[in-house]
């Protein structure tokens, strides 16, 4: 069995990584490792994002400092093949991020003012457009490979920004009741084609009300899922000890144990 390294300080650690990372990629190093490419290990990089977000929402602190070193091989990665074709190095990437946040900060670097939050997002914003051109259309610059939760959050905050949005939050319900109400009528008129429509409309209103709440939906979604899991395996687990199977059990049985569930667990 190795040894486990030493604590080093965060600079010197990184530098191990990256020398790590080179070694297994060099001839001589690791098969597996050697064989990637850009596209082989892209599903690595969101696999990784979920388990450390996974660990935050449990507050498993040991396992996020595991999960971040894992989430930032995957960049390490992707530098050391950019690397090896003469593209870019992890220094660059480095570099290129410590002076967006330096240029980006200028009430914290330079002689800017801010005094809250709002202002920081629109200052970022407005920093942001002066670097880059705007790309023809408003929303061609939010990516279609993102989930399609995250394409509605951004698609709806950048429509916002450019004023085409609600002028109030009631408005929103007002809006959200109407996709219930054509959600139903799609239903009645049993067209499947016009039922996935419909959903989606209702997705994006609801998507459109956390942002008016400030809520992440994304973490929203997650959260109730993470409630689901608990109070089911609660039902489960009294199903269980009553010596009969999910499929043998009333729904009363199970409604029963469910809202146990959501006394006991939350």
């Amino acid at each position: 069995m190795q040894t486990p390294e030493p604590k080093l300080s965060p600079g010197a650690a990184f530098e191990r990584l990256v020398e790590i990372m080179a070694r297994l990629r060099a001839p001589g190093g690791c098969p597996w490792d050697r064989e990637q490419d850009f596209d082989s290990i892209k599903r690595y990089l969101l696999e990784e994002t979920y388990e450390v977000m996974d660990a935050i929402d449990a507050r498993d602190f040991e396992g996020l400092a595991e999960e971040l070193g894992d989430l930032m091989l995957q960049p390490v990665f992707f530098a050391q093949m950019a690397s090896e074709e003469g593209r870019f190095d992890i220094a660059d990437s480095l570099t290129a991020i410590n002076n967006k946040l330096v240029r980006r900060h200028p009430h914290v670097f330079g002689d800017g003012d801010a005094k809250t939050s709002d202002e920081v997002l629109q200052r970022w914003d407005e920093i942001k457009a002066e670097e880059k051109p705007r790309p023809k259309g408003l929303l061609t610059g939010v990516p279609r490979s993102v989930p399609a939760l995250v394409e509605a959050q951004q698609i709806a905050k950048k429509a916002a920004g450019a004023g085409f949005d609600w002028p109030n939050i009631e408005q929103v319900f007002d809006q959200l009741r109407e996709e219930v109400d054509e959600l139903h009528e799609a239903r009645r008129e049993s067209r499947p084609e016009r039922l996935q429509d419909e959903i989606g409309d209702l997705l994006f209103v609801i998507v459109n009300l956390a942002r008016f709440l400030k809520v992440d939906p994304e973490q929203a979604l997650r959260g109730t899922n993470a409630k689901f899991r608990r109070r089911f395996a609660h039902v489960e687990e009294g199903i269980e000890a009553s010596g009969k199977t999910l499929r043998e059990a009333t729904m009363e049985e199970m409604e029963s144990l469910w809202q146990d569930a959501k006394r006991l667990k939350g």
